[in-house]
Order: structure tokens, then sequence, then C-alpha cells
């Protein structure tokens, strides 16, 4: 079991991107029980009273946000699906926000960059990012080099991450992730935060 130990006053947990409709239906998510797990962490990090955070890809109406040279949402704008602008829309009911959490919409991979989460926290002192999400080749990966270039300590909890590609999860997992971030089970990081 990984030795980790946390300043609650200096750590925060960030649910990146776990939209209500994939993490119902998602194979990668369904069968290790990712909803079960992020929700045990997330009351974990709250009865530790550390900073619970959230993001979420939104757009205004009329897409105005994608450029057609991004490839990664220029179909989404072309897709002639209304856009959704609220956060709270798209976020699994199970780990919904509640009063004093910070939500932040995005409007790229990355839930640090062009948001205002890192200057939030930042201004709590915040030194180490507890990570999951949707999807682990997305959100995860994109947040973590950033992060990891910011100088934040991560710690990826593993079993609350899902991809729709698994090979690629696991590659990231077992390979590019340690380089930057420590690895870990959701049940490692609970037992850290109880401790701490």
């Amino acid at each position: 079991m990984p030795d980790i130990t946390l300043d609650k006053s200096k750590t925060a947990l960030l649910i990146a991107d776990f939209y209500r409709d994939l993490m119902t239906t998602l194979p990668h998510a369904i069968d290790r029980k990712v909803v079960e797990k992020t929700q045990a962490l997330q009351k974990a990090a709250r009865d530790a009273g550390i900073l619970v955070c959230y993001s979420a890809t939104v757009f205004r109406p009329g897409y105005v946000e994608i450029s057609d040279r991004n490839k990664t949402f220029s179909q989404r704008k072309a897709s002639g699906q209304p856009a959704i602008s609220d956060p709270m829309l798209v976020i699994h009911e199970g780990v919904r926000p509640i009063e004093g959490e910070v939500v932040v919409g995005k409007h790229r991979v990355n839930a640090l960059f062009g948001t205002d989460l890192d200057m939030t926290l930042r201004a709590n002192n915040i030194e180490t990012i507890i990570l999951l999400g949707y999807a682990t080749s997305g959100v995860v990966l994109s947040t973590t080099r950033y992060a990891a270039d910011s100088d934040y300590r991560i710690i990826i909890a593993e079993d609350c991450c899902s991809d729709s590609d698994i090979e690629v999860h696991d590659f990231l997992i077992q390979r590019i992730f340690p380089r930057q971030a420590d690895v870990v089970q959701s049940e490692d990081v609970i037992r850290a935060l109880a401790g701490a």
C-alpha cells in the first residue's frame, strides 16, 4: 500500500468531467464501480474538510469558444447539438456538488487552462491535487501535465478514472502518469484523509 501523507489544509479533490451520461453507460466505468468509488472518496474528502472541486466542459450558445482549428471540439460545434453552458447540468447526480464547493465550466480539455480553478486553488494555498474523472486520456492527462508544470503535487485515484479505451487508460496509468504523479487507489486516499 502506498504511503500517502496529506496536509488537509493544502489539499484539494478535483472530480473532473464526471459526466452523468457517460459514467452510467461506459462499460469501463460500470465494471470497475467508478461511481461508487468516487462517491466514497468524495465523502471522505468532505468529512476531512478539504476543498472539493469539479470541472465540466460547457459552451455558450453557438459554441463561440470553439475555433474551427480546434480538432477536439470543432466537431461538437458542427454537430448542431444545442450547447450546454451550466456545468451542473452535466455532472453526475451521484457526485453532485454541494454549497461551498468549487465548480468550473471549462472550454478546453484541461481543467486548469482558461478557467479560474488555478487561481482558486492558489488563493486557498492548495499544493496537492487529488485528481480523478473521465477521460483518463482527456482531462486527467491534460490536467496532470499542466498541474505538474505548475508545481502542484498530483495524486491520481486510478480506480476513480475511466476511459473509452481501456488499453490507453492502462498505458497512461502504468507508464506515463508515474513520471509526474502518485498513482494510487481511492482506498489509499481515503485512509490518508482519515489519518491526516
